[in-house]
C-alpha cells in the first residue's frame, strides 16, 4: 500500500485555504474515487488525469486509488486540482521519488494530452502559498500573473513531463519574471479636454475624484453625461502597487483577462441595465464576485438608472457604506471587497427633458418616472449634478474645453496626499467622530447649514456629506478651515434635492 500527500488551494471568495490531497492506492478492484465534497468539475478529473498519464508516458495504476481532499468539510469545484492530484498518484505508485514535493504547491488543469492549461484564482493562492513558505507550480500561461507578486517564488510548465522533471532534478522549470507597477505605465485614451464645455460638471468630477465620492449625473440625453463619466479614471491618481494588487487577484478569481498595460489603471465598471441584482454584488450557488467586487478600488458606472431593478439598486446600500459585501449561503459564507465609487446618470423623465414644455407633460409624470429610485439609495450620493444641453454656437464654436486631465489630476493628488496626512483616508471614508475632529465649522457656518439642511428636507447622512464635500473643496483650494464659501459650493451639488422638491415628490 502506497500513500502520498500534496498541497493545493483552493478558492474562498478572495482567499485560498490550502487543501491537502491524500492519494491511497491499495490492491482491490480496480477504481477511482474522489472523496471531500468535490463538485462535478473535480469528479471529472479522474477522466484527465488517467488520460494526461498515459500520454506523458507514465502508467495508470491498475489498483483501487482513493484521493481525499481535505478538508473535507470545505466544497472543492474547477479543475486546478488536477495537476496535484496526478502528481499524487505518481509519487504514490513510486513512478516519480522526490522528496520536493513538500516544500510546493501545485495547481493546473491537464489536458488529455498532459498539456497544463491556464486556471483562475492563482494570484491568491501563491500569495498564500508564500505566507506558508512554500513555492507554488502553475500554467505557464498564468506565468504573467504571478509575476506581480513581490519575492514569491512560483515556477511555470508548460506539461506534466515538466513538472515530474523538475521534481526530480533533472530539469529547472523557469520562474515567473517581476513585474513592478513602475515598469508598467497606465495612460489613459480619454481626456477632460474631449468634452465641450460643462465647466460646472468638470469641477463636479475633480471635487469627486479628489474626496472618493459618489456622484449622480442628470439631464436631457446627449449632453455629455456618459463622457463625463468616462473620463473619472483619467484625473485620479494612479493605483498604488498594493490596490494594483488586490484587483489583479479579483480578476483572477472571477477569469477575467488581465493586461498588463491596465496594471495601474483602476477599474472602470459599466454593466448594463438589465443586470440582476446577484450580477450586481455577487453571488451564485458558490459565490463569484459581482460588478461591485470587479470595480474594487476603481469606478461603477451605472447608466440609466431608472432603468435598472429597483431591488439591484437597492442592494447596493449596504457595500456603499461598508466597503465590503458578505455573501451567506447555507454551507458558507464569502467576503468580498467593494471599495467602490459610484457615478450614476439619469434622464429626468422617459422623453428625457423635464421641462414642462420640452417634456409635453406633467410634473407627475416626471415624479413617477423618478419614484423607480428609493430615497434611501439616492441619499448615497455626496454630490448630484445637472449636466444641461450645451448653448447655441458652443459645437459650432467649438466651446470652451477647460484643462486636460492631467492638469487635473495634479491637484487631485495634493489633495489626496493632505488628506492622507491628515486623518489617513480619504475624506469620504470619514466617519461622524472624525468629522467632529478634521472638518470642525465655526458657530455660524454650523448655524447655517443646520437651516439649510432643513429648508431642504435633507437627512443626517446628507448633512455629513456636505461637510466632507465641502473639505475636499477646501483640499483642492489648499485651505486648512472650512469657511461659508466651501459650504455654499457643496450646498449647490444638490441638483436632484431641488428638483425632487421642485415636482413635489
Amino acid at each position: 500500500m502506497s500513500l502520498a500527500v500534496i498541497y493545493s488551494r483552493a478558492i474562498l471568495g478572495i482567499n485560498a485555504p490550502l487543501i491537502t490531497i491524500e492519494v491511497h492506492i491499495s490492491e482491490g478492484l480496480p477504481g477511482f474515487t474522489i472523496v471531500g465534497l468535490p463538485e462535478t468539475s473535480v469528479k471529472e478529473a479522474k477522466d484527465r488525469v488517467r488520460s494526461a498519464l498515459m500520454n506523458s508516458n507514465f502508467v495508470m495504476p491498475a489498483k483501487r486509488i482513493t484521493v481525499n481532499l481535505g478538508p473535507a468539510d470545505l466544497p472543492k469545484e474547477g479543475s486546478r486540482y488536477d495537476l496535484p492530484i496526478a502528481i499524487a498518484i505518481l509519487i504514490a505508485s513510486q513512478q516519480v521519488t522526490t522528496n520536493r514535493h513538500q516544500q510546493l504547491e501545485f495547481i493546473g488543469e491537464l489536458s488529455l494530452s498532459g498539456k497544463l492549461r491556464t486556471c483562475r484564482g492563482t494570484i491568491p493562492s501563491i500569495i498564500a502559498g508564500k505566507k506558508a513558505q512554500r513555492s507554488t507550480i502553475i500554467p505557464f500561461d498564468n506565468g504573467h500573473e504571478a509575476a506581480l507578486i513581490d519575492n514569491a517564488t512560483c515556477f511555470t510548465a508548460l506539461d506534466l513531463q515538466q513538472v515530474c522533471a523538475h521534481l526530480t532534478d533533472q530539469q529547472t522549470l523557469p520562474s515567473a519574471q517581476r513585474t513592478t507597477a513602475g515598469t508598467i505605465t497606465s495612460v489613459s485614451q480619454h481626456d477632460m479636454q474631449d468634452i465641450i464645455g460643462q465647466q460646472s460638471a468638470k469641477r463636479a468630477l475633480e471635487i469627486c475624484a479628489a474626496g472618493n465620492h459618489n456622484l449622480l449625473l442628470f439631464g436631457p440625453p446627449g449632453t455629455g453625461k456618459t463622457m463625463l463619466a468616462s473620463r473619472l479614471t483619467s484625473i485620479q491618481p494612479d493605483m498604488t502597487e498594493q490596490e494594483a494588487l488586490e484587483c489583479a487577484a479579483i480578476k483572477s478569481i472571477s477569469g477575467g483577462e488581465f493586461v498588463a498595460q491596465d496594471w495601474c489603471r483602476r477599474p472602470f465598471r459599466t454593466p448594463h441595465h438589465t443586470s440582476s441584482a446577484v450580477a450586481l454584488v455577487g453571488g451564485g450557488r458558490n459565490p463569484r464576485p459581482g460588478e461591485i467586487t470587479l470595480a474594487h478600488n476603481g469606478v461603477l458606472f451605472l447608466d440609466e438608472l431608472p432603468e435598472y431593478q429597483r431591488k439591484a439598486l437597492d442592494s447596493l446600500r449596504e457595500p456603499l457604506e461598508a466597503g465590503q459585501i458578505t455573501i451567506s449561503r447555507a454551507n458558507q459564507q464569502v467576503d468580498f471587497p467593494a471599495n467602490f465609487q459610484l457615478i450614476g446618470a439619469l434622464n429626468p423623465s422617459p422623453s428625457g427633458y423635464y421641462d414642462n414644455n420640452k417634456f409635453g407633460g406633467n410634473n407627475s409624470q416626471v415624479a413617477k418616472y423618478l419614484s423607480k429610485l428609493s430615497g434611501p439609495f439616492l441619499d448615497r450620493f455626496d454630490l448630484t449634478i445637472e449636466v444641461p444641453a450645451l448653448p447655441r454656437g458652443s459645437l459650432t464654436e467649438q466651446g470652451q474645453r477647460g484643462e486636460n486631465s492631467e492638469q487635473i489630476k495634479q491637484r487631485v493628488s495634493t489633495a489626496q496626499i493632505a488628506q492622507r496626512q491628515r486623518s489617513n483616508k480619504l475624506n469620504d471614508a470619514l466617519t461622524s467622530k472624525e468629522i467632529e475632529q478634521y472638518c470642525p465649522l465655526q458657530q455660524q457656518d454650523a448655524i447655517f447649514l443646520e437651516l439649510a439642511i432643513n429648508k431642504m428636507g435633507l437627512s443626517t447622512r446628507a448633512f455629513h456629506k456636505i461637510i466632507k464635500v465641502a473639505r475636499t473643496i477646501a483640499d483642492l483650494n489648499n485651505c486648512i478651515d472650512i469657511n461659508k464659501s466651501h459650504l455654499l459650493e457643496a450646498l449647490s451639488y444638490r441638483a436632484m434635492d431641488r428638483l425632487l422638491q421642485q415636482i413635489n415628490v
